[in-house]
């Protein structure tokens, strides 16, 4: 891991974190490419792309529904445990971020408020092939039925041999997945994006995917809602010198696994603490099934940062923005307050990251690559939408009509005015006559200026 030391009032930069910003652009152009495809030709170059990059294509692209019904026959009992654990964690938290319509009136009797309705349809993506990730498909599709999503599908590539993992299918189930496509990559984002003759279009696409997934969905984002353009994982240890340097390894090592493009950040004010964690990693690594991909990631994207006093190092954990955060600090949840940006907070040296990974509750779909400065875990609002509601009377118009009429005038916005303008006469108990409104529109002799004078 590369050290980066905090003296004389220096600050952490973003060119200290060695984050690999934007999606390349070969992939960002292949990517594209591919959703145009699949959004012309439809079935026929979604299955070219599926037998190319899937190594399979079925021959009907939908899991039979019955297939979905039995996969909890399947898997061994302790493992359903386990899924059924975390799944009543994760709604009960879910639940508690379900937003209500809601509305005010005000004296005069105008009414106003938010009406919230969730979106019709939603395709959960869930990284497949060699990997499993039965945990993103509880994570993904539970906030989504908790807001009342009426079509959740799930978008995941096959096995070389074509078949998905029971595990995978399992928790689909149990989630309440009403559909799953065996696709993945660019193409299948096309398709949940577009539709196809075997895919229906949905209205919002979220969960996690390689770069490929990633650039498509930033691609079709506008045509259809997307939860966010992740990136690698990431975890930021904030330590002090109370914290057990081998808890803090393991915790570094559990991101690391991920991906040789993981980052791990280790923060800490105690100048000894990097050495007796370097220690524990050579200790730990080699022991580990994943040494390989563990020990890329924390030699390419490992950094230490050394800060001069806790202040400094909190400091430097909002500019590092991290996907995870573990505060092992004495007293950390005094520092709760202090933490402006991290998509998920684990308080205290019990608080294991992997915890919200799988059973704790809170969304394990997170802002990545320091984004977390500006947007937040996956959740049940991202699959609800709201709608202002205005209702006026007679009375809350005519109060309000002359501060909408000047304020239409100065921009120069004649038919903005009339149309309070009409609505104030007839309030008023007056009439007009259709060929003479100009005085309705325009009561006043505001003088407009700059480029509404010119409108």
């Amino acid at each position: 891991m590369r050290t980066v030391t905090l003296e004389g009032g220096r600050r952490l930069t973003q060119a200290d974190l060695n984050r690999t910003g934007a999606l390349p652009a070969d992939v960002t152009e292949a990517a594209e490419r591919i959703v145009d495809d699949v959004r012309g030709r439809g079935d026929a170059a979604l299955r070219e792309y599926a037998a190319r990059f899937d190594g399979f294509c079925p021959a009907d692209l939908r899991v039979p529904p019955e297939a979905l019904a039995a996969a909890t026959e399947r898997v061994d009992p302790e493992f359903l445990e386990a899924l059924r654990r975390a799944a009543r964690q994760i709604r009960d938290f879910h639940e508690r971020e379900r937003e209500q319509s809601w509305f005010t009136t005000r004296p005069d009797g105008t009414m106003l408020g938010v009406k919230v309705t969730p979106v019709a349809s939603a395709a959960v993506y869930v990284p497949g092939g060699r990997a499993q990730y039965p945990s993103t498909v509880l994570m993904d599709t539970i906030p989504a039925k908790v807001a009342g999503v009426g079509r959740v599908v799930m978008l995941t590539p096959p096995q070389r041999d074509g078949s998905l993992s029971p595990y995978t299918l399992a928790a689909a189930a149990l989630a309440g997945v009403d559909e799953v496509y065996a696709v993945g990559g660019a193409q299948a984002i096309a398709a949940a994006a577009y539709g196809t003759e075997s895919v229906p279009a949905v209205e919002k696409i979220v969960g996690p995917g390689n770069a490929y997934v990633a650039a498509a969905k930033r691609y079709v984002s506008g045509d259809v809602g997307v939860d966010m353009v992740a990136g690698p994982s990431e975890v930021c240890v904030l330590a002090d010198a109370t914290a057990d340097p081998v808890v803090v390894a393991a915790d570094l090592m559990a991101q690391a696994e991920h991906d040789p493009m993981a980052s791990c950040y280790l923060v800490t004010c105690d100048p000894a603490l990097p050495a007796r964690v370097e220690a524990a990693l050579a200790t730990l690594v080699p022991q580990s099934p994943r040494a390989d991909v563990t020990r890329a990631s924390l030699d390419d994207r490992g950094v230490i940062v050394v800060a001069g006093t806790l202040d400094a190092a909190v400091d430097a954990v909002n500019v590092v923005a991290p996907e995870h955060l573990e505060l092992h600090c004495e007293g950390a949840m005094g520092l709760l307050g202090r933490i402006r940006n991290a998509g998920a907070i684990f308080v205290g040296a019990w608080s294991s990251e992997p915890l919200g990974d799988y059973v704790a509750g809170p969304n394990h779909t997170l802002p990545t690559g320091g984004t977390a400065r500006f947007s937040n875990p996956l959740g049940v609002y991202d699959f609800q939408k709201r709608s202002s509601v205005i209702s006026y009377t007679p009375e809350g118009l005519l109060a309000d009509a002359p501060a909408v009429q000047t304020l239409a005038q100065s921009e120069g916005l004649w038919a903005h005015a009339l149309s309070v303008g009409l609505r104030r006469r007839l309030a008023e108990g007056g009439t007009y006559d259709a060929s003479d409104v100009h005085r309705v529109a325009w009561p006043s002799d505001l003088e407009l200026r700059g480029e509404a004078r010119d409108a």
